[in-house]
């Protein structure tokens, strides 16, 4: 059960995640969360250190798609700005969208990874769906919906017990 949400690597930022990094994990895709993952939640736009990360990624040939459990007119307005496909009403933690998303970019689900901030909705996405998961610390979860925040500390203790 716990291996359902442990992910196998936990970062501070999707920053770190550069494409020598991704290679050497044997990565050619992620999936993004949206959320708290790229952008604050509310925020309709990327820091300009987010755009140039996405911007090198997919110089150096990472595929990247946008995995959200928001609504489909929200998230498309984001995916447009960005240049990016993108799967809306995700449903995450179930592993549909996922895999649609990695069927749309035509890449193997075996060397692509979720990227997210929430175990119970993105890790867990992307271990059901057999994918690599990437947990990275939420940016500014103080502004995150009431029914998001009500599971953050459940997750704390899951990582301080799991020693993540």
């Amino acid at each position: 059960m716990l291996r359902l949400i442990a992910p196998h690597l936990r970062v501070e930022s999707v920053l770190e995640l550069d494409a020598p990094r991704l290679r050497g994990m044997g990565l050619d895709a992620l999936l993004l969360d949206v959320d708290c993952t790229l952008k604050p939640y509310g925020d309709t736009d990327v820091s300009a250190e987010v755009r140039a990360w996405l911007d090198a990624l997919l110089a150096d040939g990472i595929a990247l798609c946008l995995v959200s459990n928001g609504r489909g007119p929200r998230i498309g307005r984001f995916a447009e700005k960005l240049d990016l496909p993108f799967v809306a009403k995700a449903l995450k933690p179930f592993p549909f969208g996922c895999r649609r998303a990695a069927r749309s970019l035509g890449v193997d689900r075996r060397r692509t990874a979720m990227v997210g901030d929430q175990l119970f909705a993105d890790v867990m996405a992307g271990r059901f769906a057999g994918m690599t998961s990437i947990l990275v610390r939420p940016i500014h979860p103080e502004e995150e919906p009431w029914f998001t925040r009500l599971k953050r500390p459940l997750e704390r203790l899951f990582l301080r017990w799991m020693k993540i």
